[in-house]
């Protein structure tokens, strides 16, 4: 069941312990480990999950094995992102790897993208897009809450909606990352 919570000022810290340990794990694999995702924007109502993004320069097996020696769940099912409509589909350039956090600790979604493909541009470019748009972040909390009241038991559902919406909010983010000449911080 989908429950989205109100925003809890304890993610960015329960982020920074995760990433803490992360870089542990990977160093120096990891050119970044990024806090991505609603719950990485002060303010705004999120399931109770953090997502991380892991930049690497390449999906290497050594990536994969080290983060499932330290425990992490990895979903092999779950290889690419979703593709906004009208952006190149190369699969290549959506690959990604998955991984939960391991069992017992404090739950956390951990996409591993390469550096510099759209997928791992698009994790930041939303997030500050969100974080500098306070209306464009409320748009997207009603929108959750109205599509939980729904479909609160059907993931499927929940995705197949909220992906197009969040297209759209990609091509506001597009057009402002190149207005203000964006770079992830």
């Amino acid at each position: 069941m989908i429950v989205i919570d109100d925003y809890n000022p304890a993610w960015p810290t329960e982020f920074e312990d995760i990433r803490r340990a992360l870089l542990e794990i990977l160093r120096p694999l990891a050119l970044r480990i990024d806090h991505i995702g609603s719950t990485s924007v002060p303010g705004l109502s999120a399931k109770d999950v953090i997502d991380i993004q892991i930049t690497v320069e390449a999906l290497t097996p050594e990536v994969r094995q080290r983060l499932i020696e330290a425990g992490y769940e990895h979903w092999e099912a779950i290889t690419q992102d979703h593709v906004p409509l009208g952006q190149d589909d190369d699969p290549k350039l959506w690959a990604k790897c998955f991984f939960n956090q391991p069992k017992g600790r404090r739950p956390a979604n951990v996409h591993v993208r390469i550096n510099g493909n759209p997928n791992q541009q698009y994790a930041l470019l939303f997030r500050d897009y969100l974080r500098t748009h306070p209306n464009s972040a409320r748009t997207i909390q009603l929108i959750k809450r109205e599509l939980v009241k729904r479909h609160a038991d059907d993931l499927e559902a929940y995705y197949d909606i909220k992906d197009p919406v969040y297209d759209l909010i990609w091509e506001a983010a597009l057009e402002w990352s190149r207005q203000t000449k964006w770079q992830p911080v």
